[in-house]
């Protein structure tokens, strides 16, 4: 059981954005979720470098997922990791600001994870 200490230290250090879209907290419905980045059915943890903020639609993509294929290579990647990656170096939006696009196999295959939000 992740403790309340620990969801509001995750919530703060994702300064309230979804760390897989970058979609803002306060623009949804619902308060944003906790994801297990290595999930729990697969031995993940509730530590908090395992846990990432995460709207629920990309929480509900990511699913029991560590892997995704880069349409591109077809390549089977790792998927993100806010953990131990940055963002602006997988992902960037288009001109419009309406979408973001993979730009690394990492980026590619987070995006094509079933029609994930990053697209």
């Amino acid at each position: 059981m992740v403790s309340k200490a620990t969801r509001r230290f995750v919530r703060q250090r994702a300064r309230f954005l979804c760390e897989y879209c970058h979609s803002p907290e306060y623009l949804s419905p619902d308060r944003f979720t906790l994801d297990h980045i290595l999930p729990q059915s697969l031995g993940g943890s509730d530590d908090d470098e395992n846990l990432a903020l995460a709207c629920h639609r990309c929480n509900e993509r990511h699913y029991n997922f560590t892997t995704a294929v880069d349409p591109k290579t077809q390549e089977s990647v790792p998927l993100f990791n806010p953990r131990q990656q940055r963002w602006a170096e997988h992902f960037i939006w288009t001109a419009d600001g309406l979408r973001i696009l993979g730009v690394t196999t990492v980026g590619r295959a987070m995006r094509h994870l079933k029609n994930c939000v990053i697209c």
